[in-house]
């Protein structure tokens, strides 16, 4: 497969790459598409399920695999290798522990505003980066449904009308708001998420 990924997304090794369950995928336009549909249907499965703890390791690698199982052989498992993002792979289940407690504590006693939480929420799990690709996406469902689950408030229009797997002037906005936040300034990542 060759493309040009597009500012902050994480590049594939050739070993992740080998678990593309589509050979004939070539373009990184190909590959968006066939993420989208396997997305659209990771969506209904959502809204289907019986509601439980989202809140827990489970859950958040069932959904990472029924938001990318279709496409990757390797959907809902860890990542090994290391990235240009993320944290060392041998920290990630202990991190993503330490996140769901937070995230708990937080809509147990208040501590944030229910979008500065889902906002800080959707950040950390970016910044773990607990998959070998998706983390974006799933990190953004994830935030939704923490949002939804534990504030009882409506999603976030993170794209407002673009998408944000290609560049755009959004897409810039956004990974300049996580990398703000990756240095403990949230302003930006508040502005886009809309709670400021």
């Amino acid at each position: 497969m060759t493309y040009k990924e597009p500012d902050g997304a994480t590049p594939l090794d050739p070993d992740e790459r080998e678990g593309l369950k589509f050979k004939h995928i070539t373009t990184r336009g190909e590959l968006n598409e066939l993420e989208q549909a396997n997305i659209a249907n990771g969506l209904l499965w959502l809204e289907r399920r019986r509601k439980s703890d989202v809140l827990t390791d489970e859950f958040m690698r069932k959904l990472h695999k029924q938001l990318l199982g279709d496409v990757w052989r390797w959907a809902g498992k860890y990542r090994l290798t290391e990235k240009t993002i993320g944290i060392d792979p041998i920290q990630i289940s202990v991190q993503l522990r330490i996140l769901l407690d937070d995230a708990r504590f937080w809509a147990l006693n208040g501590t944030y505003p229910p979008l500065e939480a889902a906002a800080r929420f959707h950040h950390r799990l970016v910044q773990i980066h607990l998959f070998p690709n998706g983390n974006g996406r799933h990190a953004r469902i994830a935030a939704d449904i923490y949002l939804q689950e534990a504030f009882g408030e409506t999603p976030i229009e993170w794209a407002h009308g673009f998408d944000l797997m290609v560049d755009n002037e959004r897409r810039k906005q956004y990974i300049s708001a996580l990398r703000a936040a990756d240095r403990g300034e949230f302003e930006l990542l508040l502005a886009f998420v809309g709670a400021e």
